[in-house]
C-alpha cells in the first residue's frame, strides 16, 4: 500500500516588545541567567498580571498580515501543568477564544533551479493565539539548570490545518511565514536565538483516503533544516510500522539532532489533561475595531506581493525579486533609491549583487556581520552612482571600481570620480587613433567581424579600454571601431 504524509505545525514566534506579557519586566536576548525576572514572572504569591498591550497589537497585526479575522473578544485561560520552566505551575494562554482565527500563507515551492519561479499555493491556517513563553532548560551530565529571563515573554502560536504534505512544503511554509513576520517587524525571527520554534504533527494515510491517521508530535526542532530532516524521518517511521502490520502510537517525540533520529518523550496529551479554565485575574479584552483598521493600514505588502509588483512595474527578473524581497531593509533601501534616480535595474543589480558582495566580505574578514542599515552607503550613493553612469560621465566597468571604493570610505560616488581622475573619456580624436591602432593589430577579429561574427570586435575594444584606462566612452568605441572597420 502506498501512503501520503498529512502535516501540520504549531510554530511559536516571541512578539518583539520591550516588556514582557504580563508584566513590565524587560526582555533582551543574551542577559546574564534569571536576571530579567520580577515577582510576577518567578508566580510569587500576592501577584497579578498587567496586560501587554503592544503585545496583543502587534499579534492583531500578525493576524492581519496572514489574513486572519480579528476576534471581537479574546479570552484568558489557564493552562495547568507542573513542570520546572513554569514558576507558576500553569502558562496564560488563549484556549477557547484566541485573537486571531483562521487565516492562509502563500508559499512558493521549489523550481527545476533556485534561479526558476516555483508553482505557488495557500496553506490555511486554524488560528493564532497569544500566550507566556515559559523558561529555558538547559540539560547537563547530571543537573538541569533553569533560566526564567525568557519566562512571560509574548509568545504568538501559530496553528496550520493539517494542509502540507512533504518536508518541502513544510520548508516552504516557513521561510514565506517567517518572511511575512520579519517584513512586518513583529519579530526577528531568529530560530538560534528562540525567537521562532516550530513542532510538526505528521500522520500517513493510504493515497486517496480522506481520513487522517494516527498523527505524531516531533519537538525540539530548532533549523528549518531540522524540521526538514525531523518530518522526513517520522515518515520513514511510520511507513515501516504500517508495512510491517503494527500500529502507529499517538505520542510526543523529541527529534535528536547528532543521531538523526527520535525518540518518544510521551503519549500525546489532550486538552482535559491540562485543566484549562478562565484565568480569574484578566478580564477578557474586546477588540476596537478603528483600531484594528488603524494596525491594518500600517502594515506593508506581503513579501510575494511586492516580488510580483517589482516584476511587473519594474520588468525585474526573478533572479533579482527573489533576493531582493525578502528582506523589507533590501526592497526599502531600493524604494528610496529610486527616489533620487529613476533606474530601477541598474539599482536593484548594485543591491542585490554588489552590496550583498561587499556585506558578506565584511562579515568574512571577521568584523561584525553588517545589515543594510548598518553599512555605510546609503540609497543616495547606489542612485548616485546608477545616475553618473546614464549621464555618460563613467562607464560601467569604472563603477565597479567606484563601487568597492565607496562601500569602503563612505564617500559619494561623484566625489571619488573627482577626486581619482576617473571621467570617461569623450576625445573622439584619442579614441580613433587608438581604435585605428588596435584594428591593424588584429586583423583576425577585423576578418570575423566582417564575416559576421558581431562578438569578434570585443577583441578590439580591449585594447583601447587598456589604454585608456577603461576611461573610453563605450558607446562612442563601438561606433567608431564599426565605422572605421566598415570604411576599410
Amino acid at each position: 500500500m502506498t501512503y501520503e504524509a498529512v502535516i501540520g505545525l504549531e510554530i511559536h514566534v516571541q512578539i518583539k516588545t520591550r516588556t514582557k506579557m504580563f508584566t513590565s519586566a524587560p526582555y533582551v536576548y543574551g542577559a546574564p541567567p534569571n536576571t530579567l525576572t520580577d515577582a510576577v514572572v518567578l508566580g510569587l504569591p500576592g501577584t497579578l498580571p498587567v496586560l501587554n498591550h503592544s503585545a496583543i497589537e502587534k499579534c492583531a497585526q500578525l493576524g492581519l498580515m496572514l489574513g486572519c479575522e480579528i476576534a471581537e473578544v479574546c479570552k484568558w485561560d489557564r493552562k495547568n501543568y507542573f513542570y520546572p520552566d513554569s514558576p507558576k505551575n500553569y502558562q496564560l494562554t488563549q484556549n477557547e477564544q484566541p485573537l486571531c482565527l483562521g487565516g492562509r500563507v502563500e508559499i512558493e515551492l521549489p523550481g527545476p533551479s533556485r534561479n526558476i519561479e516555483g508553482a505557488h499555493r495557500w496553506v490555511t491556517l486554524n488560528r493564532i493565539h497569544l500566550e507566556e513563553d515559559p523558561g529555558k532548560l538547559s540539560h547537563e551530565a547530571f543537573d538541569t539548570l533553569i533560566d526564567f529571563n525568557r519566562a512571560g515573554v509574548p509568545l504568538a502560536e501559530i496553528v496550520t490545518e493539517p494542509d502540507l504534505f512533504s518536508s518541502t512544503e513544510a520548508v516552504a511554509f516557513l521561510n514565506a511565514l517567517r518572511n511575512c513576520i520579519v517584513y512586518a517587524g513583529i519579530s526577528d525571527c531568529d530560530m538560534e536565538k528562540g525567537q521562532m520554534r516550530c513542532d510538526a504533527n505528521v500522520s500517513l494515510r493510504p493515497v486517496g483516503s480522506e481520513q487522517l491517521g494516527t498523527r505524531t508530535e516531533m519537538k525540539n526542532l530548532n533549523s528549518i533544516s531540522n524540521v526538514k530532516a525531523a518530518i522526513e524521518y517520522e515518515i520513514e517511521r511510520q511507513t515501516a510500522l504500517l508495512e510491517a502490520g503494527e500500529r502507529v502510537l499517538q505520542e510526543t517525540r523529541r527529534w535528536d539532532v547528532d543521531s538523526g533520529t527520535s525518540f518518544s518523550l510521551r503519549s500525546k496529551e489532550e486538552a482535559h489533561d491540562y485543566r484549562y479554565f478562565p484565568d480569574p485575574d484578566l478580564m477578557p479584552v474586546q477588540m476596537d475595531r478603528k483600531r484594528v483598521a488603524e494596525l491594518a493600514a500600517e502594515l506593508p505588502e506581503r513579501p510575494l506581493e511586492t516580488q510580483r509588483r517589482y516584476q511587473s512595474e519594474f520588468e525585474l527578473p526573478y533572479t533579482i525579486t527573489s533576493v531582493l524581497c525578502v528582506n523589507r531593509e533590501l526592497s526599502d533601501f531600493f524604494e528610496a533609491a529610486l527616489k533620487t534616480h529613476p533606474a530601477p535595474k541598474a539599482i536593484a543589480n548594485y543591491i542585490t549583487n554588489d552590496l550583498l558582495r561587499e556585506l558578506s566580505a565584511a562579515s568574512e574578514h571577521g568584523d561584525s556581520a553588517l545589515s543594510v542599515s548598518e553599512c555605510p552607503l546609503t540609497p543616495e550613493h547606489i542612485a548616485t552612482l546608477a545616475k553618473i553612469i546614464d549621464e555618460g560621465l563613467i562607464s560601467r566597468q569604472i563603477g565597479k571600481e567606484v563601487f568597492t571604493e565607496m562601500f569602503r570610505t563612505g564617500e559619494m560616488p561623484d566625489a571619488i570620480v573627482e577626486r581619482k581622475g576617473l571621467k570617461q573619456s569623450n576625445d573622439s580624436g584619442e579614441i580613433e587613433a587608438l581604435c585605428r591602432e588596435a584594428i591593424a593589430n588584429n586583423e583576425k577579429a577585423v576578418g570575423q567581424y566582417k564575416e559576421g561574427n558581431e562578438k569578434a570586435i570585443n577583441a578590439l575594444k580591449g585594447p583601447v579600454m587598456k589604454a585608456t584606462k577603461g576611461k573610453a566612452n563605450p558607446a562612442m568605441l563601438d561606433a567608431l571601431l564599426k565605422k572605421l572597420i566598415d570604411e576599410g
